[in-house]
């Protein structure tokens, strides 16, 4: 007999070996025809799976958590049959789930383009109407890749070939068409409903430009249409935020070939990056930091000894000069460790705190660039402190409220917190990490939060909690991070002089808010459509004459306003009136002045917002109370 215990801890027995599928028709009819998949003492399995033993089985449909995953694996299965049906000839490659959807790699005679997706989407729903029942067998590696050769797929064999002689490897088909896959997948093909394909774009085979370029076609599915209409509608709304298209229409920065990863910026978009810096240097002075400034480039015995050398120089540019090597800073830690040792500390000094708005470059791949959310050369608010095993609980959650309150200044809601944990590649014994880690799980008690742990995230010298956000449209980005450091203080030989004259390491935390000024920026030009609050606007009112006569009448109020310390432009130009406020309004200045005779004899203006709000006339004085009211962090 085996029994099978369901999730909420009743029972079902059956005489001989049954399937998830089985069991889920046991329990009734809607179970049966809404079960994608299985959990069998916690593994996800396919539907078909045989339960041979007593288990705990939970159904997965498409309410499930893992439902997602399972869909847009199986979907990515679909692309792959509709394609090579319509194309013959085509070789599949690799197909992974990715964030929102999944893609797959096809190499063919020519590349495929955005007119081809069409008809390749209309032959997927062709054979979701099929209802193809999708079937999983084995194979050992050579029979796989006999198969598969076969087939003449030998980017396939050559995956294979890679796989360990004695490994068994599952196959799945549906119709004509098999794959290499883990698995699980749906029982068949017309579970899946809700899909779209999105983009096309090239990649190289394995991700080696001296390999040959495939075609990545993108695509996502969801559980049912009206979340697939849900996240089309973000998507494009998010295209209309990206912030590269902003940047343009605003004229904030722009990148170029010549520089890959870094940023031009342009006058008003470096206004927004002083109203941030500024900002952050304020939360620095009034958290008792101290500022350093810290050289770019340093002697690889630096990193060697910081770590960063075995752990990190992949993404790290170097330079030569007499001889040395020198390593261009990726972070700012080991600079900071100098200055710190650069004098003799008791325990009485700690914490110390130092903060720097420096200047960092990592040598990341070109195709992982993206505006300025991924780029080479970057600046941080950096800060670390050092300080005693016994005032690292004190310091974070200090640290944490301090996160809070600037995540709100910015607009954002409260955010999602995360302890990434050990990677396999680290610095330290086990033993260590269990002290790091536990260091910030007890700091998040004490600040009363709850969270997430990620398994294998952390940094290689320590843990870290990330503090993520959502901005206005739903899409969460990671920002501020905490990070607690045994092993790098003891490395470049930092110390302190504790209570009994022994010398100790401190404990060395890595904290940041914002985390890339670049990126941050970038994060809050989407978050607000470029329409910046009046605090960080690049310009914050724009004055206008209806004519000549009152041009100068205009410039004094212009000075009036920029003597205050408000970024303020007038624009005299020749034009009509209605012109220049469609002009300015497009460019989302919160704040369009205009002056005609009457508001220049009385000493007043006429107030409009970027929203079309006509707020009258009144004294200049009375906006510039206003505006102050509205500067908010930055008054």
């Amino acid at each position: 007999m085996i029994n099978i215990t369901l999730p909420d801890g009743s029972q079902r027995s059956f005489e001989h070996p049954v399937s998830v599928a089985e069991v889920a028709a046991s329990i009734g009819p809607g179970l049966a025809k809404a079960a994608l998949a299985g959990k069998v003492d916690g593994k996800l399995v396919d539907a078909s799976h045989r339960i041979e033993r007593d288990a705990r089985l939970e159904i997965v449909t498409d309410k499930s958590p893992e439902a997602l995953d399972l869909l847009r694996h199986s979907t990515a299965h679909l692309l792959a049959q509709a394609v090579q049906r319509l194309y013959p000839g085509t070789q599949v490659t690799i197909g992974p789930v990715i964030e929102d959807g999944f893609y797959y790699d096809f190499a063919y005679e020519r590349p495929f383009t955005p007119e081809d997706l069409p008809a390749i989407e209309a032959e997927m729903h062709k054979i979701v109407k099929e209802a193809l029942p999708v079937s999983r067998s084995v194979k050992s590696r050579d029979e796989a890749v006999a198969f598969f050769k076969g087939l003449g797929e030998h980017y396939k064999a050559e995956i294979i070939q890679a796989i360990p002689a004695d490994e068994e490897l599952s196959l799945y088909s549906q119709g004509e068409f098999t794959d290499l896959c883990r698995g699980p997948h749906v029982p068949s093909t017309d579970r899946l409903r809700a899909f779209k394909l999105t983009k096309v774009a090239g990649a190289y085979w394995r991700g080696d430009h001296n390999n040959r370029m495939l075609s990545r076609i993108y695509g996502t599915a969801w559980a049912n249409d009206k979340d697939l209409k849900a996240y089309l509608t973000r998507i494009e709304e998010a295209e209309k935020r990206d912030h590269r298209r902003i940047a343009r229409q605003l004229d904030l920065f722009h990148l170029q070939e010549e520089g890959p990863g870094l940023v031009f910026w342009h006058p008003k978009g470096w206004a927004v990056w002083q109203v941030v810096e500024q900002y952050m240097r304020k939360v620095y002075r009034d958290s008792g930091y101290q500022e350093v400034r810290c050289p770019q480039i340093l002697d690889v015995s630096l990193w060697k000894a910081s770590g960063h050398w075995d752990n990190y120089k992949d993404n790290m540019f170097f330079t030569e000069s007499e001889k040395r090597t020198y390593a261009v800073k990726p972070m700012n830690c080991p600079g900071h460790v100098q200055v710190y040792n650069a004098g003799l500390h008791s325990y009485r000094d700690l914490p110390i705190r130092y903060g720097e708005f420096g200047a960092c470059h990592r040598n990341e791949p070109s195709g992982a660039l993206h505006g300025i959310l991924r780029v080479r050369g970057f600046t941080q608010d950096d800060g670390h402190i050092f300080c005693t095993p016994d005032q690292v609980e004190a310091e974070v959650t200090a640290f944490h409220r301090q996160a809070l309150q600037v995540y709100r200044d910015f607009g954002f809601g409260e955010p999602m917190i995360k302890i990434a944990l050990r990677p396999d590649s680290r610095l330290g014994d086990d033993a260590t990490w269990d002290r790091a880690e536990e260091a910030l799980r007890s700091a998040l008690r004490a600040a009363g939060v709850q969270w997430e742990e990620l398994p294998g995230e952390g940094a290689f010298y320590g843990p870290k909690i990330e503090y993520h956000l959502k901005d206005a449209i739903g899409r969460t980005w990671q920002l501020g991070t905490m990070q607690v450091d045994f092993m790098m203080p003891a490395r470049l030989g930092a110390e302190y002089v504790d209570e009994h004259s022994q010398r100790r390491h401190p404990v060395m935390l890595h904290r940041a808010i914002v985390g890339s000024l670049e990126r941050f920026i970038g994060i809050l030009i989407e978050n607000y459509a470029g329409a910046f609050p009046v605090w960080l606007a690049p310009v914050q009112a724009v004055v206008l004459n209806i004519t000549d006569a009152q041009a100068e009448y205009v410039e004094s109020v212009r000075k009036t306003l920029a003597n205050q310390g408000f970024r303020v432009a007038a624009d005299l130009r020749n034009e009509k009136i209605g012109y220049k406020i469609r002009e300015h309004t497009l460019q989302k200045v919160p704040y369009l002045l205009v002056a005609g005779d009457r508001e220049r004899d009385n000493g007043h203006i006429s107030v409009r917002t970027r929203s079309g709000e006509d707020l009258g006339s009144m004294p200049v004085q009375d906006f510039i109370d206003r505006l102050q009211a509205e500067n908010g962090p930055a008054a």
